[in-house]
């Protein structure tokens, strides 16, 4: 039987998008053939999606990376590199993706939410047939592919059900829900034998039915960890209202008001709003009473909590006695309430992260064309939004060099007056003015 698994943390990753490529037309009767380097595919992205057949997430129980394709690099004659598969990663509903080191929520997998993108692929790079101008017929420059994006994420599912069944262990939940629904759970007399929250639809003749799930039993500091009861404290947070089991018949010693005012705690201390939803008591177990419904202890129970709004009904699993009531009056409030659906609102944005290496540059010398060649995704971004033709625009550029320290970098390679330097398509001559300041100068594309 798989493990049951809510909670989980992998690692994922978009593909990234395929260098652009450098070549040339070499064809018998056409000597001067223009580029022809085609473009990159572009990198897969990383989607998740609803699978109704799963209910679980112990695919994922043991961590793992998944990486969507990268794209290919383009290729001679303007051959276009292929696209990367995109990655689908199937989760059950209710899963809720988290940004794992703050928490923040990316998406939830809920409602009309089926599928989603969580991370893009990166573009694929410009081959060097774009780069071809009246000026620079011979472009030696193909825009490389736009890195990847990685992103450790935690997964969380969150049952979706109307009506929670909260309380201490062993005080009948998992033999409610089985009587009440069409659910199926092992039943035994000892502690924590639900160790997975299990859901059931509750079928009623003549009015609305609705979804139930029985939420592991809780024992006092679940909000802080203790126990078993604070891992399944989440399932809880999409319920409409709860239905509160207590052992009325004190069968292990405890005192009914007392469990009551502890799980109340334990809910209000994990998340103060599910302290508020609305709530009914089912005061279970009365036919190991005395005088069943009409006790001494059901009475105390319906005197602190019915004035406070919170109907009490007397219960016995084993019976059935108070049952059917109890379910046609969590019915009727349910219809009552708007409906309203517990949906989490996404809190981070993958795609305003920096790419991997997206602040990267490199500077080389290129013994092929004797040039200083400074490249790199930083450097591309500065050209895209500086205009080298303004006085003002070409200052700024030369103090991005400078502020950088890509001046330093060329000066370790030796560079002397008057040698060329190189970036996307612009080359410039390099001198020292008598401040010993480095200037570039003949600003213009390269006519190769």
């Amino acid at each position: 039987m798989p493990v049951f698994v809510d909670k989980a943390k992998i690692f994922i990753q978009s593909g990234k998008g395929g260098d652009g490529h450098i070549s040339f037309r070499r064809e018998k009767y056409v000597p001067n053939g223009g580029p022809d380097g085609g473009d990159g595919g572009k990198g897969g992205d990383v989607i998740f999606v609803v699978d109704e057949g799963i209910n679980t997430l112990s695919d994922f129980h043991y961590g793992g990376k998944y990486k969507a394709e990268n794209g290919e690099d383009g290729n001679k004659r303007r051959c276009h590199g292929k696209n990367g598969a995109d990655l689908y990663i199937k989760v059950p509903e209710g899963t809720v993706i988290k940004e794992a080191n703050s928490g923040k929520v990316i998406a939830d997998m809920s409602g009309d939410n089926r599928e989603a993108v969580i991370l893009k692929g990166g573009k694929g790079g410009n081959g060097n047939m774009h780069y071809a101008t009246s000026t620079m017929q011979a472009p030696k420059y193909a825009q490389p592919g736009q890195p990847a994006i990685s992103l450790e994420v935690m997964l969380e599912l969150k049952v979706i059900a109307d009506v929670g069944l909260v309380g201490f262990p062993n005080v009948g939940k998992s033999t409610f829900l089985s009587k009440v629904s069409n659910a199926k759970p092992k039943i035994a007399n000892y502690h924590f034998t639900t160790l997975s929250p299990m859901l059931g639809v509750v079928d009623l003749a003549d009015a609305r039915g609705f979804v139930v799930a029985d939420i592991p039993g809780l024992i006092e500091g679940a909000s802080e960890g203790a126990g078993l009861g604070h891992e399944f404290l989440r399932h809880v947070e999409r319920t409409r209202m709860m239905i509160h089991v207590v052992d009325a018949a004190s069968t292990e010693g405890r005192d009914p008001i007392e469990d009551i005012e502890a799980i109340n705690e334990e809910l209000k201390n994990y998340n103060a709003d599910i302290s508020k939803k609305p709530q009914v008591i089912a005061a279970n177990k009365i036919d190991m009473l005395p005088d069943g419904e009409n006790d001494e202890m059901i009475q105390k129970i319906k005197d602190k909590y019915e004035p406070l709004g919170v109907k009490v009904f007397a219960t016995s699993t084993l019976t059935g006695k108070g049952i059917q009531e109890l379910l046609y009056y969590v019915s009727r409030t349910l219809s009552e309430m708007p409906e309203q659906k517990v949906v989490f609102e996404q809190e981070f944005f993958p795609e305003t992260m920096a790419r991997e290496n997206d602040e990267a540059y490199s500077v080389f010398y290129d013994d092929e064309t004797s040039e200083y060649v400074i490249e790199g995704p930083k450097i591309e971004k500065m050209l895209g939004y500086t205009n080298l033709e303004s006085e003002k625009g070409f200052a700024f550029f030369q103090k991005f060099l400078a502020d950088n320290g890509i001046l330093d970098e060329l000066e370790k390679l030796h560079i002397g007056e008057g040698d060329t330097v190189r970036m996307y398509g612009y080359s410039f001559e390099y001198y020292r003015n008598a401040d010993t300041q480095p200037v570039y100068d003949d600003e213009e594309e390269t006519n190769e």
